[in-house]
């Protein structure tokens, strides 16, 4: 601020601007007056070489500018949280192509490839964002922070645990706050008549377990448990059978189990390839009794009313670097499950054209040209440890991949043939 008047003011066309300094030099004036009759004759004031010296500068700077953004410049699929779009970025990394579309990430969230790395033109980017959900997990409610969103990759996230799980809604359900059901495969001791039955199952009740085994319970007969509680991996239930004034008393009848290597599953997999259940049997008695009590007991008829079925399981033998893949296995868990999602009819041939297409359903079809993977030849094969940490060498876990990315990018196997058959890839 000054003590004395404002200057005077002259007003221009494009508004107000101060009146020139008395205190300009002499020598200023001259110079400014010197420009101003060299551009009236034609004349440039800078020399040639000079000129031509900045024109070149200027050129090279504009050049250098533009070949940098280009290389920056990058067309991405991005996946953020089964919303999938392709979109124009600029970034030389993965977390430079997301803070471009300010997509955050957080610690706990999952980025595949990782956000440090490599940003690639035509690539993917799969973004999955932690949160807490809450679950009730074979009858005990539990809150923790997953990445997954749907039910399906919940289960996916349990792992082995999660195979054949039984859940209160279906697998393509989102996680929201209502708190989802969850009865994982488990084995439950069974002590009844003598025997101790290993049942495998994934019924979420004690009552639902014995009614499963064909377990018979009589009018007087109890349990260790509550039949309502829930069932829980490792736990014994011992059945009592009540005092029955009756002859004839019904009996279980133990199944064995057996162990069988498999070549066709890699080492340290095991599953149930049948399920064992215990048989049944009805059983006559001859009782003595003396002033009403009773002193002896013999059996007079044991009839077999149902034959027991024996568990086999199935243990891995395959070494995984040397394995030939058989194509024929994984179609048959694609088909199931593909029929759990209601694909099926019209739709499971579009399937199976698809992935013979594009991987031979071979869970290890490798193309090192562009570093897809597995059976839906996920571009990297690593977004697939979405739905499982063991994705290199598990069909399922590919398959349950495969389908949630149809699902959330075409809606439909044939809307994805359909794609495929257009342009070539899907």
């Amino acid at each position: 601020m000054t003590d004395g008047p404002l200057p005077p003011r002259r007003r221009f066309r494009y508004g107000l601007v101060p009146v020139r300094s008395a205190s300009r030099t002499a020598g200023q004036d001259d110079r400014r007056q010197g420009r101003r009759a060299g551009r009236r004759q034609g004349r440039d004031p800078l020399p040639t070489p000079a000129r031509h010296a900045v024109h070149g500068v200027v050129l090279v700077a504009l050049l250098g500018g533009s070949l940098a953004v280009a290389q920056q410049h990058k067309s991405v699929t991005i996946d953020y949280d089964g919303q999938i779009a392709t979109v124009d970025a600029y970034g030389d990394s993965v977390g430079d192509l997301l803070a471009y579309h300010h997509i955050p990430v957080g610690p706990d969230d999952l980025v595949q490839p990782a956000a440090s790395a490599s940003a690639r033109d035509g690539g993917e980017v799969v973004v999955r964002t932690s949160r807490e959900v809450t679950v009730e997990i074979d009858g005990e409610l539990t809150t923790f922070p997953t990445t997954a969103h749907t039910v399906g990759e919940l289960l996916a996230a349990l792992g082995p645990r999660g195979d054949g799980a039984v859940t209160s809604a279906s697998r393509s359900s989102v996680l929201d706050r209502d708190a989802v059901r969850v009865s994982t495969v488990k084995t439950v001791h069974v002590a009844v008549d003598g025997s101790v039955l290993p049942i495998r199952t994934s019924q979420a009740t004690v009552r639902d377990v014995l009614d499963k085994a064909g377990i018979s319970l009589g009018k007087h007969d109890r349990t260790s448990a509550p039949l309502d509680g829930a069932a829980v991996d490792g736990m014994v239930v011992l059945v009592s059978r009540g005092d029955s004034s009756s002859d004839t008393t019904t009996e279980v009848i133990p199944f064995e189990t057996r162990t069988i290597e498999s070549d066709d599953l890699p080492k340290g997999y095991e599953t149930v390839r049948t399920a064992g259940v215990p048989g049944e049997r009805v059983t006559t008695y001859s009782v003595k009794t003396l002033d009403g009590a009773e002193i002896e007991r013999t059996v007079k008829k044991r009839e077999v009313t149902r034959e027991p079925v024996d568990e086999e399981i199935l243990v891995g033998t395959m070494d995984v670097a040397t394995a030939t893949p058989d194509p024929g296995s994984a179609k048959a868990i694609g088909q199931a499950m593909a029929a759990e999602r209601g694909w099926t009819g019209a739709e499971w041939p579009c399937l199976e054209n698809l992935w013979d297409k594009e991987s031979g359903w071979r869970w290890n079809a490798d193309n090192p040209a562009s570093s897809a993977y597995g059976i839906p030849q996920a571009l990297p094969g690593s977004k697939m440890a979405t739905a499982g940490a063991d994705w290199e060498t598990n069909p399922s876990t590919q398959i349950e991949w495969g389908l949630g990315y149809i699902a959330g990018r075409y809606g439909s196997p044939c809307a994805a043939w359909g794609h495929s058959v257009d342009v070539g890839w899907y």
